[in-house]
């Protein structure tokens, strides 16, 4: 009886030992209430570059409705007023169309015709068109340029894995797992996997959730159009379903009968 005491004991203390282990491997961003005692100056100014394959929605306004005619050739153009689909528009929705960026980081643009856009952030398009388009023709235009098609992929052992489309140009590695309904219990914080596409070249990062400055500092914290975010399951989910793993189940079911005949019998013979 001594004996089947100690082991419960023994149970008792791997119990609290495990728990404890559990949550530093639970817990999100440990160390910045430290870090961030005394506030830091946030990277305010990061903006997305436009990439081959984006949908850009491009618009002129001007008091002088007349003079944005010419604008308004294949595409809707400063106002949305232009029903006309032309072969730059991609896709229509609530009357305002998307400029397809094409593999040389072109776009067709009314009047003006080609123009690279390949590599600069929307405020460098809309300054690029709108000086131009206040030089040669309308002296108080003013355009704005958004990107359409800013989605991410978030897969592996997160609640909610898939492809989604964002709203804005910043979104953060954080915001894009909370949007995936964060990570399951059986996810490896620790090693989560950004791959991303740059200059023509496959890359990737290692973002460790655990650790503030791991997640803070990476160059993968904000997202870029098609990243694909991968949360990696730990080894007991890994080999879940393996041979292995199905002899390590019963030989615990066995395990816990022996002892439960064992104290059976201790007692009976009380």
């Amino acid at each position: 009886m001594k004996v089947l005491k100690n082991i419960f004991y023994c149970f008792c203390l791997l119990a609290i030992l495990s728990s404890c282990i559990s949550d530093k491997k639970m817990i999100y961003l440990q160390g910045a209430t430290d870090a961030y005692a005394v506030p830091k100056e946030l990277e305010a100014n990061f903006e997305l570059k436009v990439e081959p394959d984006d949908q850009l929605a491009i618009s002129i306004t001007s008091k002088d409705q007349e003079l944005l005619q010419r604008f308004n050739n294949n595409t809707l153009i400063g106002g949305g007023n232009n029903p006309m689909v032309g072969t730059n528009t991609v896709n229509v929705q609530s009357g305002v169309s998307y400029f397809q960026v094409d593999k040389e980081g072109n776009i067709a643009f009314p009047v003006f015709g080609i123009i690279n856009v390949g590599g600069l952030t929307t405020r460098e398009i809309s300054s690029l068109i709108q000086k131009r388009v206040r030089e040669e023709y309308i002296n108080d235009a003013v355009v704005n340029t958004r990107i359409m098609s800013f989605k991410v992929t978030v897969m592996g052992d997160v609640a909610n894995p898939g492809t989604q489309t964002y709203q804005g140009e910043r979104l953060t590695i954080l915001e894009a797992l909370g949007k995936a309904g964060d990570l399951n219990n059986s996810a490896k914080r620790d090693h989560v996997l950004v791959i991303r596409e740059e200059g023509g070249k496959r890359v990737t990062y290692e973002v460790n959730l655990l650790d503030q400055a791991s997640v803070f500092n990476s160059p993968a914290y904000y997202l870029q159009q098609n990243d694909v975010v991968y949360v990696r399951p730990n080894k007991s989910q890994r080999v879940k379903g393996s041979t292995s793993y199905t002899w390590l189940t019963v030989g615990s079911t066995v395990v816990g009968m022996v002892v439960s005949v064992v104290s059976l019998i201790v007692a009976l013979k009380k």
